[in-house]
């Protein structure tokens, strides 16, 4: 037969003590002794008592809960994010929840999450409509979106410079020699996307050349393998190509050298965004502009926290920028000018 849960006032009576007392020594922060705290977690060893956090959630009206939303997790660059974000909110005592949605659900997942009483809301790789975002502050729940941004949402934001770290590569390639410089886009409506194109674009213009072509991937392992069949389908064919993500320039490595039979960097140059670990790898050594995975959680983590405390939900826009790591995946200029472009990315 199930045993009674063991309660409070358990622990209470046989560490002699108030109920109260038993729930300051299970509360972070709160005020007790030291001997009635030894006291009181004896008491709960000997008893097996273990606090009911959802019971002191409604008790207390915080639930300290973060929900994490995330459309996928195929990109290298997201495990890590999520771990580090967890780890990051657990030292500060909120524990995440993890939701997946796909890109046609998103709203109503986030009213899902809503239900758990939720005190902030993290969306990566995902966003929410700009009405559901203003719902949200209005009810005192901040947003934060992870590496995406909507100017006209109300909801704070943290991204990397992908623009400049698009112009970085586009400087790149151009100062390499490159001519028929090709971009492989992942997903058309996403921010990131946009912006590190635009920023490639801007770079080549400012150097008199204009992309050569362009195919999308989506952001998936499969679509960049299709993206780059096509790419090299014709007569002429690229001798570069930035590819929106790492995930997908995997995807484009493996296509070039495996189906097609194409030397890299020698035929053809390869660079990516991210810099996930994977980039480093003896079989890619993608050169790649790295997101600061580190940086841009710290400050997700401390927009989150500021705004639950004070209770005072307001926009926040924070840019990182963009740093490049060069491997040996596409052909470098001379050293000087090298120099000058890995400098403006570690400014």
């Amino acid at each position: 037969m199930a045993k009674d849960p063991v309660t409070s006032e358990d622990v209470a009576r046989l560490a002699q003590v108030s109920q109260s007392a038993v729930s300051r020594t299970f509360t972070p922060g709160a005020s007790v002794s030291k001997q009635t705290k030894e006291r009181v977690l004896k008491a709960a060893r000997e008893l097996g008592y273990r606090p009911n956090a959802l019971a002191r959630a409604m008790i207390s009206g915080r639930s300290r809960l973060i929900a994490v939303l995330v459309a996928y997790l195929d990109n290298q660059f997201y495990p890590i994010v999520l771990e580090k974000l967890t780890r990051a909110l657990q030292e500060n005592d909120f524990q995440v929840l993890l939701f997946m949605t796909d890109p046609g659900n998103q709203d109503q997942m986030v009213l899902k999450m809503l239900q758990y009483q939720v005190e902030g809301i993290v969306m990566a790789s995902a966003t929410m409509s700009s009405s559901l975002a203003r719902e949200c502050a209005d009810t005192g729940i901040p947003v934060v979106l992870f590496n995406r941004y909507v100017p006209i949402s109300p909801a704070s934001s943290v991204t990397s410079d992908n623009m400049e770290g698009g112009q970085l590569l586009g400087r790149l390639l151009v100062a390499a020699g490159h001519e028929r410089i090709a971009f492989i886009a992942g997903a058309e409506d996403s921010s990131t996307n946009r912006d590190r194109e635009a920023g490639f674009r801007k770079a080549l213009a400012e150097s008199g050349h204009a992309l050569w072509r362009r195919e999308i991937g989506d952001y998936s392992f499969a679509g960049a393998a299709d993206a780059t069949r096509r790419l090299f389908a014709g007569k002429d064919r690229p001798d570069a190509i930035f590819v929106a993500n790492d995930h997908m320039a995997f995807s484009a490595m493996d296509v070039i050298r495996g189906e097609l039979g194409l030397r890299i960097p020698q035929d053809v140059s390869v660079v990516g965004y991210d810099d996930v670990p994977e980039a480093g790898w003896g079989g890619y050594r993608l050169t790649s502009v790295a997101q600061r995975a580190d940086r841009m959680i710290g400050e997700t983590v401390n927009i989150l926290l500021q705004q639950i405390e004070t209770q005072e939900v307001r926009k926040a826009n924070v840019v990182i920028p963009a740093e490049i790591s060069i491997r040996t995946s596409a052909r470098l200029p001379d050293n000087a000018v090298l120099d000058s472009i890995i400098a403006q990315s570690r400014r």
